[in-house]
């Protein structure tokens, strides 16, 4: 089967391979992979900046696709049914925090930018019936992490003002619909004006241009503060994260591509008893509460681009760039 695949001597780190398919184990099945979508951690791999990293592995965490061939321990009424794949693998029986062993497919584990996938029969879901194949494959870690940032670690309510910085990348644009779903007073914010009035369409209260100076002042100015912020930003942002935040706020955030805090205002974090709070993927009960909440909202995950399996490489270019709105697609099949 055809295959992307993880090649650091190749120029451009990553091919197509030819690849031959792992033995079925009782307990697994075979999908035939209609669509995949890429994640900042594929790139990441392509740039050799992912811990544990195995050339010849198949990237790609978000798959959908159809149900071809179950083990010998599989329900058979599985067979040509239309899936989504759950990508966290091992998080264990605590709610609270994923185990030691915990991983995320694509990365030591075969992916899904590939023809087909084999795969534990326990990380499947349906597909949700009002989602094309794109969209469905577009779901699945970013939805993830948003709805555990958002509502588990965040505990989100109604009647919040939330703020969900980084407009445009997949986890964030998810946070923001879900956010709208709930029915909270919800506002983000971007670089770029393209994004910020694609986010107004959404229906947000308001948006703020972070590469303003300014926009902080204007944001407390707008709100009187956030009861919620979600970022996967970090770094020199988490001062001013701090300044907009309402009494008792919380800050979740499930990544940190700015790097590490050089500092920020301890005082103020104590003295309006802010809490900061990390957050990674979730828990298997965090996916199936995250797909009802998608069905019942009927949440459609935005699409920036979709590329078929040879043009891969350009849809890696379109995530480095960073100019995305929304999720790039790989269509397999």
């Amino acid at each position: 089967m055809k295959a992307l695949v993880l090649d650091r001597n190749s120029t451009d780190k990553i091919r197509i391979a030819d690849v031959s398919l792992p033995k079925l184990e009782d307990h697994q099945v075979r999908i035939q992979i209609k669509s995949s979508a890429l994640n900042h951690r594929d790139e990441w791999c392509r740039q050799g900046l992912y811990p544990n990293l195995q050339d010849g592995v198949i990237l790609g965490s978000d798959g959908a696709g159809i149900v071809k061939e179950v083990g010998s321990k599989v329900d058979s009424k599985w067979i040509s049914q239309e899936v989504i794949v759950n990508p966290a693998i091992n998080w264990g029986e605590n709610e609270k925090v994923q185990a030691t062993d915990f991983k995320i497919l694509g990365m030591p584990d075969h992916g899904t930018i590939s023809e087909s996938l084999v795969i534990s029969s326990d990380r499947l879901r349906h597909k949700p019936l009002h989602l094309n194949w794109d969209e469905a494959a577009a779901l699945p870690l970013g939805g993830l992490t948003a709805y555990r940032a958002l509502m588990v670690q965040g505990k989100a309510k109604p009647v919040k003002k939330i703020l969900v910085t980084g407009f445009g990348g997949g986890v964030a644009q998810l946070a923001v619909q879900f956010a709208l779903a709930l029915g909270a007073e919800v506002y983000t914010s971007s670089s770029s004006e393209h994004k910020l009035n694609q986010a107004k369409k959404l229906g947000v209260a308001g948006v703020f241009n972070y590469t303003n100076q300014d926009w902080a002042k204007e944001a407390l100015k707008a709100t009187g503060g956030f009861d919620l912020i979600i970022d996967s930003a970090m770094g020199k942002t988490l001062d001013n994260l701090i300044n907009v935040c309402a009494p008792g706020a919380r800050i979740v955030f499930y990544g940190a591509t700015l790097g590490n805090p050089e500092g920020f205002n301890t005082r103020k974090v104590f003295w309006n008893q802010i809490r900061l709070i990390g957050s990674t993927m979730g828990s298997d009960s965090d996916f199936e509460n995250m797909m009802r909440f998608v069905e019942e909202h009927k949440i459609k995950p935005i699409i920036d681009d979709v590329f078929n399996l040879e043009n891969a490489v350009k849809a890696f270019d379109k995530m480095k760039s960073g100019s995305q709105l929304g999720k790039l697609v790989i269509k397999i099949s």
